[in-house]
């Protein structure tokens, strides 16, 4: 069900607490676990909680119905910029500088905290709101340059695997990533994007984030300064 975007996850109008972005798999036996804390952390109203379903464990013999390529690149793109030689699931990347096995909430929001203390959490007010056919993005004033980035997803999306490691379960999935896309440049002064609202209908989309992302050396995706996200009425 398509739901348009309408309210702002982060109400009171804080900063989020924190980023992570979740890759995971229906084909990955240790992965459920991960995915019933992600949907803890998907209904806090100060975490922006993105899942990204990868594709390379489709041939032990179940597709993964919410996977993409491009997921898998983006978590290959985070394991160049993180200096690592492989990937895994179930892993949270956190602001997109750290990473950790994401199977316990509890540790994600406490290492989302201790980042923000020590520094790496998110620094750049980022708002946005829809009214009518128009997404208004709104990033404050801060230091260096970044890409916004909008992430769409599914809210919720229940499965029954049929095939493969998780063969007989039913579960749930919770802000799945559809598709990523770099919507301009920010340079640390204030920045105003209008778009046209009808991107969110695509794909059955009924929310989205909005990521204010550095970029390593290479290109590769980077620490993230700010994160908004908003979601449809019916987005519970």
């Amino acid at each position: 069900m398509t739901v348009a975007c309408t309210s702002a996850q982060a109400q009171d109008g804080n900063t989020p607490r924190g980023v992570i972005e979740l890759f995971t798999s229906q084909g990955c036996s240790s992965c459920p676990p991960a995915d019933r804390a992600f949907e803890r952390l998907a209904q806090m109203s100060d975490v922006v909680a993105l899942a990204y379903h990868v594709d390379y464990w489709n041939y032990i013999g179940w597709n993964d119905t919410l996977a993409t390529p491009e997921n898998t690149g983006r978590q290959y793109a985070y394991a160049r910029s993180l200096g690592r030689s492989g990937v895994y699931t179930p892993q949270a990347i956190l602001n997109g500088r750290d990473h950790l096995k994401g199977t316990d909430a509890d540790e994600v929001t406490l290492k989302l905290d201790r980042m923000r203390r020590e520094g790496y959490g998110l620094s750049v007010p980022v708002s946005a709101t829809r009214k009518n056919d128009e997404l208004t993005i709104t990033v404050g004033h801060g230091r260096g340059k970044a890409d916004v980035v909008i992430v769409y997803f599914r809210r919720k999306e229940v499965v029954d695997v049929l095939k493969g490691e998780n063969i007989g379960k039913e579960v749930a999935y919770w802000n799945s990533v559809t598709d990523v896309q770099t919507v301009g440049m920010w340079d640390g002064s204030e920045l105003h994007l209008v778009l046209p609202a009808k991107v969110m209908a695509k794909d059955g989309n009924d929310g989205c984030a909005v990521l204010l992302q550095t970029s390593s050396a290479k290109g590769e995706p980077s620490a993230i300064l700010g994160a908004t996200m908003i979601i449809g009425k019916d987005g519970a």
